[in-house]
């Protein structure tokens, strides 16, 4: 009992000592009451505890003030809440927010500018002197003003962010991407801003939007290019091969007229039915060149096994194809026919241009993509020249298909053979099937 008793009467000293304290006569106020004499009233128990815990946060607020972990105070009075800048607090903050690559600024609850660090002065073109007290709003694009406003009150529950244009000093528009906050504590009545400029940004993307508009001009001028060498390709074959041929049948149908005996009728006859037959494997080639129908009725794999053959039957070379799962293997229509066009092409340059005596090619399948492998003994050829150059339009139709199923196109030349590898990726579709059994055609 005598050590509570002793420690109530420590309490009550320390509670009285604060009473007589300045620094705490507005919390004792509420509980004084008035006296002729104006001596301060004896502490009711009940206020004991209440005081205390002011007293304690004072002292923490203190030590916190003489350790340095508070460098500004927020004091609220009759005109509103202000910041109260401390000694010592504020150099470091200002180098801080001065050496930002960012503009930084402090806005009031409108949109006015209460601070702002160099960079934001420079973004907008303006003295650092003149900018505090210009409204944001005002600087903003007049039809993204709207916007703005909607983007500042949102910033006044929680973090907003968005891309704005800012008009500087000169009237040019600065595109910017703003970020604001704000400051807890501060009942909403200072706002945070961080402001990225996004000038070199915009300049690259601009860059990249015109660059890849030039390369889309490009590509269709070599499409048509490449159908205008296509036309005269097959304009020349119906001339040099179905139109001599058909020519032969003309001048062998009028020496039928002339034909002396049954048996010189019979001759002529017979060497005209071996010209109308050559005459229709020739166009029946050309038409299966423009469209296989055969990838409609068969597939890939059937397809380019009839191709191979008359490949190799015409041109002399020796063909070895694999096919590994591709039989069983359900494409859709759009690979099928990028795919056949680019082995089409493939073979046609090695038959121009590589002087080869045999080619092998290999079809492997894993469950992401579909590789085509196409190699050849010839002579080989410079790739890195090949690469940056434009004239050759069959090696940069075959890198746009394969880029049309998001797939790419390689090429390995060593003096001696070249190597064509081609990867599509099957990911995302689920028409094609998983089994994949070896055949070798």
């Amino acid at each position: 009992m005598s050590d509570k008793r002793a420690s109530s009467d420590r309490r009550a000293k320390r509670v009285a000592s604060l009473a007589k304290d300045r620094s705490l006569n507005s919390a004792l106020r509420r509980t004084r009451k008035r006296s002729p004499t104006k001596r301060p009233p004896p502490i009711r128990p009940d206020h004991e505890e209440e005081l205390l815990a002011r007293l304690e946060t004072a002292e923490e607020t203190l030590a916190a003030i003489q350790s340095g972990e508070v460098d500004a105070l927020m004091v609220f009075g009759r005109r509103g809440g202000h910041v109260v800048t401390l000694k010592g607090g504020e150099p470091a903050y200002r180098m801080l927010v001065e050496a930002m690559s960012e503009g930084a600024a402090t806005l009031s609850s409108d949109g006015a500018v209460l601070y702002a660090n160099r960079k934001f002065a420079e973004m907008i073109r303006r003295p650092r002197g003149k900018v505090a007290g210009i409204a944001v709003p005002s600087l903003v694009e007049e039809k993204q003003r709207g916007r703005f406003e909607t983007f500042l009150a949102a910033a006044q529950k929680g973090v907003a962010k968005g891309e704005f244009n800012l008009r500087s000093s000169n009237g040019s528009l600065v595109p910017v991407h703003l970020s604001l906050n704000r400051f807890r504590g501060y009942d909403g009545h200072a706002l945070g801003m961080v402001v990225t400029d996004l000038s070199d940004q915009k300049r690259k993307q601009a860059e990249e939007i015109r660059q890849a508009k030039t390369l889309h001009r490009l590509l269709l001028e070599r499409a048509f290019s490449a159908q205008e060498e296509e036309r005269r390709r097959i304009a020349r074959e119906l001339h040099d091969e179905a139109g001599q041929l058909l020519t032969s049948l003309l001048v062998g149908l009028r020496t039928l007229e002339d034909s002396r005996s049954i048996a010189d009728a019979k001759a002529k006859g017979h060497r005209m039915r071996e010209i109308t037959a050559q005459a229709i494997d020739d166009i029946g080639r050309l038409a299966r060149g423009l469209h296989p129908t055969v990838l409609e009725d068969h597939g890939l794999g059937v397809a380019l096994s009839r191709y191979v053959t008359e490949y190799a039957k015409t041109h002399n070379i020796a063909v070895d194809l694999t096919l590994d799962g591709l039989d069983s293997c359900k494409l859709p229509p759009a690979v099928q026919i990028r795919v056949y066009r680019i082995l089409q092409e493939a073979l046609t340059n090695v038959a121009k241009h590589a002087e080869a005596k045999a080619v092998s090619i290999v079809f492997s399948r894993s469950a992401t993509a579909l590789q085509v492998a196409v190699t050849d003994n010839g002579r080989g050829f410079d790739t890195k020249a090949v690469a940056v150059s434009s004239s050759r339009l069959g090696i940069h139709g075959m890198r746009e298909r394969a880029a049309m199923l998001g797939g790419t196109v390689s090429f390995t030349s060593k003096g001696t053979g070249t190597r064509i590898v081609v990867q599509i990726p099957l990911t995302g579709r689920p028409d094609i099937q998983p089994t994949m059994p070896r055949t070798k055609t």
